[in-house]
């Protein structure tokens, strides 16, 4: 290809598909693209879609003292997500909060008609969650705006699942007189305008969290079955009859179903086929969502025990016994199971031996399930509080978000963090790296591109 193109008359103009004006316009292409793909933090009940309830813990491992707490005006049954250094939770007092992660302070608050047992799901820097007023609501991260809301036909204790653009979530009865929840459905909605996409009817009340795994989703009914439902269609694979209600949402792991039971058994189901692997006989229901970790199933049940499983074979490797029903899902994070029990407790177990590391008392039980984000445990509790519980010692204190620094180019000796807790002073190493350094990765990659892409033209 020649670098000018011939016009009538002899006039002649550069070509810009040259090969140095080509490949400039690519990298300057490639460059904004990698600029522009920055999304924001995506966050959900039992940590991923999957509901594994596997978190990191930023390389911090948490302590029991009590970092912040914030006061709300009912019982927090909510689980609370964290996202972009926000703890996002709903309250039995009929709000949604968004709070500092670092502070403790509110940033906004969302108020429905009725409370808000579900988790909130934050995708795309909209927040996800349903409501007893029968409603299913997006609402703007960042200030709080209503975006839509979706009648759902039932209470919607259900945390959505965002996958693909799609918001996935179940409701329950209708009101205190439908004993039976004959209209319970599984629907699948847009992300951003909440409109149907389809919906799955399973005539009961469907109170617990849909998983989606592998395009499948996964979902327990109060009429005794399991479903495997496409997510794409919404057309049923299989459901498994297997015990009693199915109180638990389930979580998947290695082609694995694992879901709690009302007839007190935690159960191990094939993901492709439904067929049941094992099952772990517990002394009562067991309510508790399991999380899976290098093989290890951990769960509570009514009997007030804390289990962990072997994943393959179901058989047991060690008990926590906690003093009262353990309703709130394990959270592991680096080595550590967190549950809260209604014993008002939340604790933290030595995941490989089961013996206690710590535990902080709350006012009231703990049925909510902690999340864990830069070596911090947040949780709610029945005393109306959420709490974030961390590490606070003379030397060094846990800050439950990340910090943002401004690069000037002018050295700094330290920095002060102002949390609720504290204010401290903390040294800085210069360990940053010079501006044409920190991008020298994604120039090369660039370079690289470009090299291919002349000797292709």
């Amino acid at each position: 290809m020649t670098d000018q193109i011939i016009l009538p008359f002899g006039r002649r103009f550069r070509n810009p598909c040259s090969r140095p004006a080509f490949v400039l316009f690519l990298i300057v292409f490639l460059f904004l693209i990698s600029a522009a793909h920055v999304s924001a933090e995506d966050a959900m009940f039992r940590a991923n879609p999957e509901h594994t309830g596997v978190y990191g813990n930023g390389d911090t491992e948490p302590g029991n003292s009590e970092l912040w707490h914030f006061a709300t005006g009912g019982f927090v049954y909510s689980s609370p997500t964290v996202a972009n250094g926000i703890v996002y939770v709903g309250s039995d007092d009929k709000n949604l909060y968004a709070i500092d992660a670092m502070t403790g302070k509110e940033r906004w608050r969302f108020t429905t008609g009725d409370p808000i047992i579900s988790s909130p799901t934050v995708a795309d820097g909209t927040v996800y969650v349903g409501s007893e007023d029968k409603n299913l609501y997006a609402v703007d991260a960042a200030t709080g705006k209503e975006k839509w809301k979706f009648a759902m036909g039932g209470w919607v204790y259900s945390s959505p699942a965002v996958v693909n653009g799609i918001v996935y979530a179940g409701n329950s009865y209708e009101s205190l007189y439908d004993l039976k929840g004959v209209n319970g459905s599984l629907y699948a909605i847009d992300a951003v305008t909440g409109k149907e996409r389809w919906r799955f009817v399973m005539g009961n009340y469907v109170d617990r969290s849909p998983v989606v795994a592998n395009g499948i989703i996964y979902l327990g009914c109060g009429n005794e079955n399991l479903y495997a439902i496409d997510a794409n269609t919404g057309k049923e694979k299989w459901r498994t009859a297997d015990g009693d209600w199915v109180y638990g949402s389930p979580a998947v792991a290695n082609g694995v179903v694992y879901v709690g039971n009302e007839d007190k058994n935690l159960y191990a189901i094939d993901a492709a086929t439904g067929k049941e692997k094992w099952r772990f006989a517990t002394g009562d229901r067991v309510i508790s969502s399991p999380t899976v970790v290098n093989g290890v199933v951990y769960f509570g049940s009514w009997d007030k025990n804390l289990y962990a499983v072997d994943a393959a074979t179901g058989k047991e490797k060690w008990r926590f016994a906690t003093g009262d029903q353990v309703i709130s899902s394990p959270a592991v994070a680096e080595g550590t199971v967190y549950v809260g029990s209604e014993d008002n407790n939340l604790y933290a177990i030595d995941a490989a031996t089961g013996k206690e590391v710590w535990h902080y008392a709350t006012g009231d039980w703990v049925d909510s399930s902690p999340a864990i984000a830069n070596g911090v445990v947040y949780v709610g509790s029945n005393d109306k509080n959420l709490y974030a519980i961390g590490t606070t010692t003379g030397t060094q204190t846990t800050v439950p978000t990340t910090t943002r620094v401004t690069d000037t180019g002018t050295p700094v000796s330290q920095v002060t963090i102002t949390t609720a807790a504290a204010t401290t002073t903390i040294p800085v190493q210069q360990t940053t790296q010079p501006a044409p350094l920190r991008y020298a990765p994604i120039g090369a990659i660039l370079l690289i591109f470009g090299i291919m892409a002349w000797k292709w033209h």
